[in-house]
């Protein structure tokens, strides 16, 4: 049989001779269930969508979803009664410091009897300055005392002798009152060298040092072989008492606050012993270049309180109302301390405050809240004003 072959487009193409008479195959039809199942599925999602617009409104906003808003404790803190307490700086000295120096002409020290950090009397000596030459003086002064008193005796014995010569006639009236003047001389004389005998002898006993007063001795400046003299500086300071003070470094709005007799606590730095004191003076005067002033804290002899030290007054100011937060609540930055406190919309709000005192519950604010707030408890540091928030009532 002859085949007659024939060259198409399609075989031109790159189409095989083998399928250029090949019947082309039609695409295969959709079932008509799916068609159907397909338009109620669009019809389904179309009636969804209308009944979002239609019944949900407008749509909402991420910003406004309150569902992804962090959530903060907060709390209604109230207001509560507060012991003031005002906390000072300052220096410690004793109450009633004695220098006690060389009272007479002085001389070179024998022998020093205390030392820095003892108890002494009244009346008790300190120290001995040599009195070798002053001990002659007296001597000599004595002596003068036995001169003056043999004239006075002699004197004494030729008035009598006159006297008894007057009747006579062998003695007048004028040599009577010259012997009586000659007697009275003599006996002023011996009161003379007695007061220089007393003089001589206090000079002496001035040249021992003795403590003027009941004290604690807080410092020694002489030693055994020193010479000393009236200008001589200080050999010792008595604590008079051995009464302490700490001397408070005060501004002029604290010392409004401050009376006599007001109780207070003293911490010396580097201890943890506190004692108790009072403030016995305020001071009438505001120092012109550091605007402070002093308020003087009497205190009890005790061995940790050293003049000259650093410590710490805790001083009472009374009771008063204020709102107090745990210090979690309250932030701070160059512009002065802050909370955050829950606005309208549940939007956190920042709120300028003052603080006061530290107490056991917090730190009491003076100044910024009414109590009635509901104040961001923990977190606040990550919170930025006007963020929407969700706040969670503190569980008790």
């Amino acid at each position: 049989m002859n085949y007659e072959t024939t060259i198409t487009a399609e075989a031109a193409d790159g189409v095989t001779t083998e399928f250029a008479g090949a019947r082309t195959l039609a695409a295969p039809a959709l079932p008509r269930w799916l068609i159907v199942g397909g338009l109620g599925v669009f019809g389904l999602l179309l009636a969804i969508a209308a009944w979002f617009a239609l019944a949900g409104g407008e749509p909402v906003a991420v910003d406004d979803d309150n569902s992804q808003a962090p959530s903060v404790t907060v709390v209604t803190p109230g207001k509560t009664t507060v012991a003031g307490e005002i906390e000072a700086p300052g220096t410690l000295a004793a109450r009633r410091p004695m220098p006690v120096g060389v009272v007479g002409e002085g001389g070179q020290v024998l022998r020093v009897t205390v030392d820095a950090g003892d108890w002494v009397q009244q009346g008790q000596v300190l120290a001995v300055i040599d009195r070798s030459v002053q001990v002659q003086q007296a001597a000599a002064q004595s002596a003068q005392i036995d001169v003056a008193q043999a004239d006075a005796n002699l004197a004494q014995a030729n008035l009598d002798r006159a006297s008894q010569l007057v009747a006579r006639g062998f003695v007048s009236k004028a040599d009577i009152d010259r012997l009586t003047a000659v007697r009275d001389a003599a006996v002023a004389r011996v009161k003379v060298a007695q007061a220089q005998f007393g003089e001589q002898r206090a000079r002496n006993e001035r040249l021992n040092i003795y403590a003027p007063a009941t004290g604690y001795v807080l410092a020694r400046n002489v030693e055994p072989g020193q010479t000393v003299g009236a200008g001589s500086a200080a050999l010792f300071t008595i604590a008079s008492g051995g009464e302490m003070e700490m001397l408070a470094q005060l501004s002029e709005e604290q010392l409004s606050k401050l009376s006599v007799g007001t109780m207070a606590t003293i911490t010396p730095t580097g201890s943890d012993k506190s004692f108790s004191g009072q403030i016995w003076q305020v001071a009438p005067v505001i120092d012109a270049t550091t605007r402070q002033g002093t308020a003087r804290i009497a205190l009890s002899f005790a061995p940790e309180l050293r003049p000259g030290g650093f410590a710490t007054a805790r001083i009472n100011a009374g009771s008063f109302s204020a709102t107090v937060l745990p210090e979690s609540a309250v932030l701070a930055d160059s512009q002065g301390s802050f909370v955050y406190v829950i606005g309208k919309d549940k939007k956190a709000v920042r709120r300028p405050v003052k603080t006061g005192a530290v107490t056991a519950n917090g730190l009491a604010i003076t100044e910024g809240l009414t109590g009635s707030e509901q104040v961001v408890l923990r977190a606040g540091g990550f919170l930025n004003p006007g963020e929407t928030v969700n706040p969670q009532p503190l569980k008790k």
